[in-house]
């Protein structure tokens, strides 16, 4: 009787793995490729607390480092395909969440396509401001949001893709001038970035009229989603304080086409 081959990280190829294979801890190997059919959590590191973002059915993620080269305990390397985005992954996190996929196409859409998608974006985010939600970091599934994983749910909700954290949107962005009181270059759907001088740490969905739509913390924000203004003269604490944080906003001009970003 033929004996069957033992497939191992040296000898698998992950072209072998037909898609729609049910994930297994055998299949876990770098280079595979799967599509999720449940939500999962991604942390920023290998062990310990610490959620760096969520990703949900139906996106894309390839293995980078197999349990067996992370250790004992440790979680999976991974890359969401759809935006670049790394992080960790419990190992135990795909099974019967994700099928065997190829790498998706990425649908790269110019700015005239997101022009005309604008609604579905800004109706997502006032939808999410109705339900019952809390801050949470890392948060992009809903109901709770972080500031930049509601920005990327709400772009991805209308088939846009743009980078995951604050930061690396401000870059991805083109930039349109704005200060305070001074927001009439700024069109419905533009994101307003928000830091310090040396880095964005907050983003806010631009409404029209320089409202802003965004889910901030607990210690300068609303613990959920809120929406503030860039006037000079609003005295609420929460827009004062992200009005003296205004870094500047920007443009979404084209959909991002699932390559990794520099950190």
């Amino acid at each position: 009787m033929a004996r069957l081959a033992v497939l191992t990280v040296d000898t698998f190829n992950p072209a072998q793995l037909a898609a729609g294979t049910p994930a297994a801890p055998e299949w876990l190997i770098p280079g595979t490729n799967w599509q999720l059919t449940g939500s999962v959590d991604l942390y920023s590191q290998a062990r310990g607390e610490g959620l760096a973002s969520q990703a949900w059915t139906g996106r894309h993620l390839q293995i980078l480092t197999s349990p067996a080269a992370t250790g004992p305990g440790m979680r999976l390397r991974v890359r969401l395909l759809d935006d670049g985005y790394p992080g960790w992954l419990e190992p135990d996190a795909l099974l019967g969440r994700a099928v065997a996929c190829s790498p998706p196409q990425p649908q790269l859409l110019q700015r005239c396509s997101i022009v005309q998608r604008m609604e579905q974006v800004l109706s997502f985010t006032q939808a999410a401001q109705r339900v019952a939600n809390t801050y949470l970091w890392g948060g992009s599934l809903g109901p709770n949001y972080d500031c930049s994983g509601l920005m990327q749910r709400a772009y991805a909700s209308a088939g846009i893709w743009i980078p995951r954290d604050a930061y690396l949107q401000e870059r991805f962005c083109q930039p349109v001038a704005v200060q305070p009181g001074q927001v009439q270059l700024l069109e419905p759907g533009d994101l307003i970035f928000f830091g310090t001088p040396q880095r964005c740490s907050h983003v806010g969905l631009h409404l029209g009229g320089g409202r802003y739509l965004h889910s901030s913390g607990v210690a300068h924000g609303r613990n959920g989603i809120g929406i503030d203004d860039l006037a000079p003269q609003n005295p609420d604490p929460v827009a004062r304080h992200y009005r003296l944080e205004l870094r500047g906003a920007g443009r979404v001009m084209h959909s991002h086409n699932g390559s990794p970003l520099p950190t």
